[in-house]
């Protein structure tokens, strides 16, 4: 079986097991213990959940806009699901991207990157207190984009 359709239910489960494994070893090594301790004692804790948006998804993989709903409890995922735009849509935190965006992130584009030049934007929830956590998300989304996914160019 190939690779699972980007923003199908099939990735979201792909990206749940990828952020339940959390960042490889080789991503770990560029940095120091101590921040990965921070990360972890964030991801302990963390009670927040994301939908990540794709404004301009091609049609050809579904209706515009989709989300990748992540929610957190426990220190682990608790659920990753793809929703739609007639779906509710039931996050501490929705955060929207061009399929550009997308393309790039999943092409190795940098996580961090991708928040400090505003490639993806805080669109509903909090601002001061997602920022509280930036370098969880970050991780969390470099950890996102390395999830394997068909997609039209």
């Amino acid at each position: 079986m190939g690779e699972p359709l980007f923003f199908s239910a099939q990735w979201a489960d792909a990206v749940c097991g990828a952020l339940t494994a959390g960042p490889s070893k080789e991503h770990r090594d560029g940095k120091l213990p101590e921040y990965w301790d921070y990360f972890e004692l964030v991801k302990s804790a963390y009670p927040a959940s994301w939908a990540l948006g794709c404004r301009d998804l091609p049609a050809a993989l579904g209706k515009c806009p989709a989300y990748l709903t992540v929610r957190w409890g426990g220190g682990s995922v608790t659920e990753c699901q793809i929703t739609g735009p007639d779906d509710p849509l039931d996050a501490t935190y929705v955060l929207g991207m061009d399929y550009d965006g997308w393309r790039a992130l999943h092409d190795g584009y940098d996580a961090q990157r991708t928040v400090m030049y505003r490639k993806i934007l805080l669109e509903e929830g909090n601002l001061l207190e997602f920022f509280t956590t930036i370098y969880f998300f970050v991780e969390c989304l470099a950890v996102i984009g390395t999830v394997p996914a068909r997609r039209p160019t």
